[in-house]
């Protein structure tokens, strides 16, 4: 259970860090009000949805272990970005692939937390679609 934790707690923290990521690039780089919009509602609706786990925030920080993590160090493809569009790419697929690890893991508590946070992954492929037209 403890090792479950930390798997849900990472990609929960991925999900959120990549939506924020391409929340502000929406907000702040592309002035798009409504996928601005719709990639925060995402991120509450994430919120609102962990927060049904049968553990909370403080659970996950105990279970957290950095200095253990056996993928902590990041490759190189990571450390180089050629533009803001791929950092905006790269981040939604980021939280794309979290989502669907915890869709996956939260079967094994609630078939109601999984089917939420596959909603939530199809929004997000709509989101990318839409963005995609900005280019």
């Amino acid at each position: 259970m403890r090792k479950i934790i930390r798997l849900i707690d990472a990609n929960i923290n991925r999900s959120l860090e990549g939506l924020r990521v391409a929340e502000d690039i929406n907000r702040f780089i592309f002035s798009d009000k409504l996928v601005t919009k719709l990639l925060k509602d995402i991120r509450h609706a994430l919120t609102r949805t962990i927060a049904d786990l049968p553990f909370g925030q403080k659970e996950r920080l105990q279970e957290r272990d950095i200095l253990k993590d056996v993928g902590r160090v990041s490759n190189q493809s990571e450390l180089t970005r050629k533009d803001y569009t791929e950092i905006y790419f790269i981040n939604l697929q980021r939280v794309k692939e979290s989502l669907r690890v915890l869709e996956e893991i939260s079967k094994l508590y609630s078939a109601k937390i999984s089917g939420k946070l596959k909603r939530l992954r199809y929004a997000l492929y709509s989101i990318e679609k839409k963005s995609s037209k900005l280019f």
